[in-house]
């Protein structure tokens, strides 16, 4: 699924703001289960890929009903 422009703009956003704690924390003292949504969300921005808004999309989205 491509995320809207709208929303890539937000992983943008968000992953920013986690990569600028994770650099004020400093790298060395950042847990490595902090880097995975950060990575996942400037993925998303530049390439409109989101596994987790697929998924998401999937699992709340209703489909209609084929006969």
């Amino acid at each position: 699924m491509r995320a809207s422009t709208s929303m890539r703009i937000w992983f943008a956003f968000v992953g920013t703001i986690l990569w600028t704690g994770i650099y004020l924390t400093g790298f060395s003292k950042a847990n490595w289960v902090l880097y995975v949504p950060a990575a996942g969300f400037i993925l998303g921005a530049v390439t409109g890929l989101c596994p987790s808004l697929t998924v998401i999309s999937k699992i709340f989205i209703k489909q209609p009903l084929k006969k």
